[in-house]
């Protein structure tokens, strides 16, 4: 059994986190330039691989929280509402980890087995990934329903989303680019996602 209107709530959200160009977007984006989108795929592979991992093991934890430690599963979703919420602010700021910039990183790997490691290692050994899944996590679980397939549904649209955002990077290479490079358009989306952060901090502090 799952929330529906958590999960519905989580998917635009997570959708927002993984669009906005962090370290394995900007890595797909600039992979996709260099090597082509085929060669692409393996460093794509490696780092589903890491995020999914690093959402696992925090979910695991997630978990014993709640079965153990009602209240401060509490406080570990009110913190993800904050947390959710300074993040919208600084994106709307356009400052913090999660706000776009206009300069992309310049990459070429040719090894298939490096592609992979290189996007694995970029996903699991971010420690802000790790915050990030912790704090975010919680506030989209209903402890009166089944823990368990929450999670694997949780998991499972972090996957997909940072597939599809790193595959829309890759392919569009240069065109997506070009336009983040643009500060009025990197300001736009800035706030468009920030304004999605701070709605659902709200959202998840007065439910």
């Amino acid at each position: 059994m799952l929330d529906l209107t958590l999960l519905v709530i989580f998917i635009p959200t997570f959708f927002m986190v993984s669009i906005t160009p962090g370290m394995c977007m900007t890595l797909a984006m600039s992979l996709g330039m260099s090597i082509g989108v085929r060669k692409t795929m393996w460093m794509m592979w490696g780092e589903l691989l890491g995020v999914a991992a690093v959402a696992i093991t925090a979910v695991i934890g997630v978990s014993a929280v709640m079965l153990q430690y009602p209240l401060l599963f509490t406080v570990l979703k009110a913190f993800g509402a904050i947390y959710l919420l300074w993040i919208g602010i600084n994106m709307w700021r356009s400052k913090g980890k999660l706000a776009l910039s206009d300069t992309s990183s310049e990459s070429a790997f040719v090894s298939k087995k490096a592609l992979f490691n290189q996007g694995f290692i970029t996903a699991i050994a971010n420690p802000k990934g790790w915050a990030f899944m912790v704090s975010l996590l919680p506030p989209f679980i209903n402890p009166n329903l089944p823990v368990a397939s929450q999670l694997v549904v949780l998991v499972l649209v972090i996957a997909c989303s940072e597939f599809i955002c790193m595959t829309l990077y890759a392919t569009g290479g240069k065109t997506i680019g070009k336009a983040l490079t643009q500060k009025d358009n990197v300001k736009k989306l800035n706030k468009i996602s920030g304004s999605l952060m701070i709605a659902v901090a709200i959202w998840l502090a007065v439910s």
